[in-house]
């Protein structure tokens, strides 16, 4: 029976030996890092997020895991990012993944994954730049050249050197 136990708690994100996840941990240790800057008591801090001061005890301990929608309100609440709650978290701890205890044969570890994820443009900053500055462009038919200009280079069949890719860096 324990072992259920064990098994269940897995899937709700613990370790195998039932502890809480320790990328949980970081995030509640930087509610309370945050609720510290702040000089706000764990009780004014629940009465602001409509919890009790035990829950936000559980929070800041890693007991209880947050959901994606309670960390909104905490970093609306607290003023502050979201990744702000994620920043200096060390390799173990990021390596420390539910999906990993939940399926370890099907393990996509971050480091080995990481080209992966990095040469997928829709994640670069460069990308978001490019977008968010062709919006800003007022004249909308000026815009719209614009798009056109970069779709036709884009099928040019020009192949250019690396000393190219170097100097447009």
């Amino acid at each position: 029976m324990k072992d259920k136990k064990i098994d269940r708690k897995t899937r709700r994100g613990r370790t195998p030996s039932g502890d809480p996840n320790p990328i949980d941990v970081h995030v509640g240790n930087r509610i309370r890092i945050r609720r510290n800057l702040l000089g706000w008591s764990q009780e004014k801090l629940g009465l602001m997020m409509g919890l009790t001061f035990q829950q936000v005890q559980k929070y800041e301990k890693g007991l209880n895991r947050v959901s994606a929608s309670r960390l909104w309100d905490f970093s609306v609440v607290m003023d502050t990012p979201i990744s702000f709650f994620y920043d200096d978290m060390d390799a173990e701890t990021k390596d420390s993944s539910p999906r990993k205890f939940c399926n370890p044969e099907n393990d996509l570890s971050l480091h080995e994954n990481m080209e992966v994820f990095d040469a997928d443009p829709m994640r670069k900053q460069e990308t978001l730049e490019l977008v968010r500055a062709y919006y800003k462009i007022g004249n909308r038919r000026v815009a719209k050249h614009l798009y056109d200009l970069i779709i036709s280079m884009s099928k040019s069949p020009y192949i250019h050197s690396k000393e190219d890719d170097e100097d447009g860096e």
